[in-house]
Protein backbone atom coordinates (compact mmCIF):
# COMPACT_ATOMS: atom_id res chain seq x y z
CA UNK A 1 0.00 0.00 0.00
CA UNK A 2 1.58 3.32 -1.03
CA UNK A 3 2.49 5.65 1.79
CA UNK A 4 0.34 8.69 2.13
CA UNK A 5 2.27 11.89 1.46
CA UNK A 6 2.30 14.26 4.38
CA UNK A 7 1.24 17.76 3.54
CA UNK A 8 3.74 20.46 4.46
CA UNK A 9 3.02 22.41 7.63
CA UNK A 10 1.17 25.68 7.11
CA UNK A 11 3.44 28.74 6.92
CA UNK A 12 3.90 30.64 10.14
CA UNK A 13 1.37 33.41 10.44
CA UNK A 14 2.77 36.91 10.27
CA UNK A 15 1.82 39.20 13.13
CA UNK A 16 -1.19 41.32 12.33
CA UNK A 17 -0.40 44.93 11.48
CA UNK A 18 -2.12 46.23 14.62
CA UNK A 19 -0.29 43.72 16.82
CA UNK A 20 3.02 44.82 15.31
CA UNK A 21 2.15 48.48 15.84
CA UNK A 22 1.21 47.76 19.45
CA UNK A 23 4.52 46.00 20.06
CA UNK A 24 6.54 48.83 18.51
CA UNK A 25 4.61 51.43 20.49
CA UNK A 26 5.13 49.50 23.75
CA UNK A 27 8.89 49.29 23.13
CA UNK A 28 9.10 53.00 22.29
CA UNK A 29 7.20 54.04 25.43
CA UNK A 30 8.99 51.48 27.63
CA UNK A 31 12.37 52.88 26.60
CA UNK A 32 11.25 56.38 27.66
CA UNK A 33 9.80 55.19 30.97
CA UNK A 34 12.76 52.94 31.86
CA UNK A 35 15.12 55.82 31.01
CA UNK A 36 13.17 58.17 33.25
CA UNK A 37 12.26 55.88 36.16
CA UNK A 38 14.87 53.12 35.98
CA UNK A 39 14.13 50.02 38.05
CA UNK A 40 11.06 51.72 39.59
CA UNK A 41 9.27 51.98 36.21
CA UNK A 42 5.64 50.87 36.37
CA UNK A 43 4.37 48.43 33.75
CA UNK A 44 0.87 49.80 34.32
CA UNK A 45 2.20 53.26 33.43
CA UNK A 46 3.84 51.86 30.28
CA UNK A 47 0.55 50.23 29.21
CA UNK A 48 -1.41 53.43 29.85
CA UNK A 49 1.05 55.63 27.96
CA UNK A 50 1.06 53.14 25.08
CA UNK A 51 -2.70 53.45 24.78
CA UNK A 52 -3.31 49.74 25.41
CA UNK A 53 -4.70 47.57 28.19
CA UNK A 54 -2.55 45.67 30.66
CA UNK A 55 -3.65 42.37 29.09
CA UNK A 56 -2.23 43.44 25.72
CA UNK A 57 1.06 44.42 27.33
CA UNK A 58 1.39 41.08 29.11
CA UNK A 59 0.41 39.19 25.97
CA UNK A 60 3.43 40.67 24.21
CA UNK A 61 5.74 40.66 27.24
CA UNK A 62 4.70 38.24 29.98
CA UNK A 63 7.30 39.52 32.47
CA UNK A 64 9.15 42.72 33.26
CA UNK A 65 12.40 40.99 32.29
CA UNK A 66 10.94 40.13 28.87
CA UNK A 67 10.07 43.77 28.26
CA UNK A 68 13.43 45.18 29.39
CA UNK A 69 15.29 42.64 27.27
CA UNK A 70 13.10 43.41 24.24
CA UNK A 71 13.72 47.17 24.63
CA UNK A 72 17.47 46.69 24.65
CA UNK A 73 17.43 44.14 21.84
CA UNK A 74 15.28 46.46 19.71
CA UNK A 75 17.78 49.30 20.12
CA UNK A 76 20.68 47.06 19.10
CA UNK A 77 18.76 45.82 16.05
CA UNK A 78 18.06 49.44 15.02
CA UNK A 79 21.77 50.18 15.35
CA UNK A 80 22.70 47.19 13.17
CA UNK A 81 20.07 48.18 10.58
CA UNK A 82 21.49 51.71 10.48
CA UNK A 83 24.88 50.30 9.46
CA UNK A 84 23.26 48.67 6.42
CA UNK A 85 21.35 51.86 5.62
CA UNK A 86 24.52 53.97 5.75
CA UNK A 87 26.33 51.41 3.59
CA UNK A 88 23.62 51.73 0.93
CA UNK A 89 23.49 55.52 0.90
CA UNK A 90 26.96 56.84 1.78
CA UNK A 91 30.53 56.35 0.50
CA UNK A 92 32.29 53.65 2.59
CA UNK A 93 34.41 55.94 4.77
CA UNK A 94 31.54 58.33 5.46
CA UNK A 95 29.30 55.36 6.27
CA UNK A 96 31.88 54.01 8.74
CA UNK A 97 32.23 57.36 10.49
CA UNK A 98 28.47 57.96 10.62
CA UNK A 99 27.86 54.54 12.11
CA UNK A 100 30.64 54.88 14.71
CA UNK A 101 29.16 58.19 15.86
CA UNK A 102 25.73 56.55 16.05
CA UNK A 103 27.27 53.76 18.14
CA UNK A 104 28.44 56.39 20.63
CA UNK A 105 24.88 57.75 20.79
CA UNK A 106 23.73 54.17 21.46
CA UNK A 107 26.20 53.81 24.33
CA UNK A 108 25.05 57.14 25.79
CA UNK A 109 21.41 56.02 25.66
CA UNK A 110 22.27 52.61 27.09
CA UNK A 111 23.84 54.15 30.20
CA UNK A 112 20.43 55.71 30.98
CA UNK A 113 18.59 52.37 31.06
CA UNK A 114 21.33 50.38 32.80
CA UNK A 115 19.50 50.64 36.20
CA UNK A 116 16.50 48.88 34.65
CA UNK A 117 18.69 46.37 32.78
CA UNK A 118 20.46 45.50 36.04
CA UNK A 119 17.18 44.20 37.49
CA UNK A 120 16.79 41.34 35.00
CA UNK A 121 18.01 37.84 35.73
CA UNK A 122 21.73 37.78 34.91
CA UNK A 123 21.98 41.59 34.98
CA UNK A 124 22.82 44.06 32.26
CA UNK A 125 25.98 42.24 31.21
CA UNK A 126 23.92 39.21 30.11
CA UNK A 127 21.88 41.43 27.78
CA UNK A 128 24.96 43.20 26.45
CA UNK A 129 26.83 39.94 25.85
CA UNK A 130 23.78 38.46 24.14
CA UNK A 131 23.77 41.27 21.56
CA UNK A 132 27.53 41.51 21.09
CA UNK A 133 27.55 39.53 17.83
CA UNK A 134 25.20 42.02 16.11
CA UNK A 135 27.44 44.93 17.04
CA UNK A 136 30.62 43.08 16.09
CA UNK A 137 29.22 42.03 12.70
CA UNK A 138 28.20 45.61 11.88
CA UNK A 139 31.62 46.97 12.89
CA UNK A 140 33.50 44.42 10.80
CA UNK A 141 31.29 44.89 7.73
CA UNK A 142 31.64 48.68 7.83
CA UNK A 143 35.44 48.64 8.25
CA UNK A 144 35.90 45.97 5.57
CA UNK A 145 33.94 48.06 3.04
CA UNK A 146 36.22 51.02 3.73
CA UNK A 147 39.26 48.78 3.25
CA UNK A 148 37.86 47.36 -0.01
CA UNK A 149 37.23 50.88 -1.35
CA UNK A 150 40.88 51.79 -0.71
CA UNK A 151 40.02 54.44 1.90
CA UNK A 152 41.65 52.45 4.70
CA UNK A 153 44.93 50.55 4.55
CA UNK A 154 44.75 46.90 3.53
CA UNK A 155 46.30 45.83 6.85
CA UNK A 156 43.55 47.55 8.86
CA UNK A 157 42.10 45.13 11.43
CA UNK A 158 38.36 45.73 12.04
CA UNK A 159 38.79 44.34 15.55
CA UNK A 160 41.00 47.32 16.43
CA UNK A 161 37.98 49.57 15.82
CA UNK A 162 35.75 47.22 17.79
CA UNK A 163 38.05 47.13 20.81
CA UNK A 164 38.63 50.89 20.80
CA UNK A 165 34.97 51.91 20.68
CA UNK A 166 33.50 49.10 22.77
CA UNK A 167 36.07 50.09 25.38
CA UNK A 168 34.49 53.52 25.77
CA UNK A 169 31.61 51.89 27.64
CA UNK A 170 33.99 51.63 30.60
CA UNK A 171 34.61 55.41 30.59
CA UNK A 172 31.01 56.65 30.67
CA UNK A 173 31.24 57.62 34.35
CA UNK A 174 33.95 60.17 33.52
CA UNK A 175 33.00 63.77 32.63
CA UNK A 176 33.38 64.61 28.95
CA UNK A 177 33.55 60.96 27.85
CA UNK A 178 31.17 61.45 24.92
CA UNK A 179 33.09 64.30 23.29
CA UNK A 180 36.33 62.37 23.83
CA UNK A 181 34.78 59.29 22.19
CA UNK A 182 33.76 61.34 19.15
CA UNK A 183 37.32 62.62 18.79
CA UNK A 184 38.51 59.02 19.01
CA UNK A 185 36.46 58.19 15.90
CA UNK A 186 38.45 60.70 13.83
CA UNK A 187 41.74 59.54 15.37
CA UNK A 188 40.99 55.92 14.45
CA UNK A 189 40.04 56.82 10.89
CA UNK A 190 42.98 59.20 10.36
CA UNK A 191 45.42 56.61 11.69
CA UNK A 192 44.09 53.94 9.33
CA UNK A 193 43.87 55.98 6.12
CA UNK A 194 45.67 54.54 3.12
CA UNK A 195 46.71 58.07 2.10
CA UNK A 196 47.23 60.31 5.14
CA UNK A 197 45.27 63.50 5.00
CA UNK A 198 45.92 66.75 6.75
CA UNK A 199 43.82 66.86 9.96
CA UNK A 200 42.00 69.97 8.70
CA UNK A 201 40.46 67.92 5.87
CA UNK A 202 38.75 65.50 8.25
CA UNK A 203 35.12 66.22 9.03
CA UNK A 204 34.77 67.98 12.36
CA UNK A 205 33.19 66.16 15.29
CA UNK A 206 29.94 67.83 16.17
CA UNK A 207 29.77 69.43 19.60
CA UNK A 208 27.04 68.42 21.97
Amino acid sequence: MPKKKLSPPPPARKPRADAKRNRERILEVAKEVFTRDGAAASLDDIARRSGIGNATLYRHFPTRDDLIEAVYRSEVEKLAAAEQRFAATLPPLEALRAWMLLFIDHVAAKTLIIPAMDTVVGGSMRLIEGSRSLIHTAFVASVERAVASGDLRSDTDPNDFVRALVGIFHTTALPGWELSARRLVDILIAGSRSTPKHPSTLPRTRQK
